[in-house]
């Protein structure tokens, strides 16, 4: 069996290899969307995705709760953290602003979900065919992780988190990578290309 080294690369993405071997499948039935509500910060965004939010804004305001609507009115849609990163808004410092819920009521989601479930406003509304944009894309890579280095390098990593046991869980039982499962939101963020070439030494590793 060939080493798998710690670290690859392909153009001028790190890539931990994690991210290869590490299997993950979201399971919204048994977490119910909470990464949506832990942790001490929003999203990370671009100046660009803090633009289409905007432009989207209207479709998806229905959906959001009177305090985050209070909060947009009042921040915006998005605030730089203590770390300099700019971020979505927070609703008492924890919910993101963009979050939603299932009916409480069993049987009311149309979706199977279940009762008191959290989802994205922003991708509700795009699966919905009401707005032409879907998320910000560091939403849809984790539990990926990116970081920007000086001189144009970026990092991926795997993030590890004990509200995504489900996950862990489920991908195991599917035999799913974290690079398969995000197939779409890492072509997306880098290329066909790019992901194709990472498939390609993901086979040459045996993974």
């Amino acid at each position: 069996m060939i080493p798998i080294p710690p670290i690859l690369q392909i153009g001028d993405v790190l890539i931990s290899s994690d991210i290869l071997t590490e299997k993950f499948c979201c399971d919204l039935t048994k977490c119910k969307g909470i990464c949506c509500v832990e942790g001490d910060a929003g999203a990370p965004v671009t100046l660009d995705e803090v633009g289409e939010i905007e432009n989207v804004l209207d479709d998806v305001w229905r959906d959001l709760s009177a305090s985050a609507q209070s909060v947009i009115d009042r921040r915006g849609v998005a605030y730089t953290d203590e770390e300099g990163d700019l971020v979505t808004s927070i609703v008492n410092g924890k919910d993101c602003v963009f979050t939603c819920y299932t009916p409480q009521q069993e049987g009311d989601s149309a979706d199977g979900l279940p009762p008191g479930c959290c989802l994205c406003a922003l991708e509700k509304a795009f699966r919905e065919g009401r707005s032409h944009w879907c998320k910000p894309v560091s939403c849809a890579l984790y539990p990926i992780r990116v970081k920007t280095f000086k001189g144009g390098l970026i990092g991926l990593n795997y993030h590890r988190w004990a509200v995504c046991k489900d996950a862990v869980e489920k991908g195991e039982e599917l035999n799913l990578p974290v690079y398969r499962f995000l197939k779409e939101p890492l072509i997306r963020r880098f290329g066909e290309e790019w992901y194709e070439e990472l498939c390609q030494v993901a086979s040459q590793l045996g993974l």
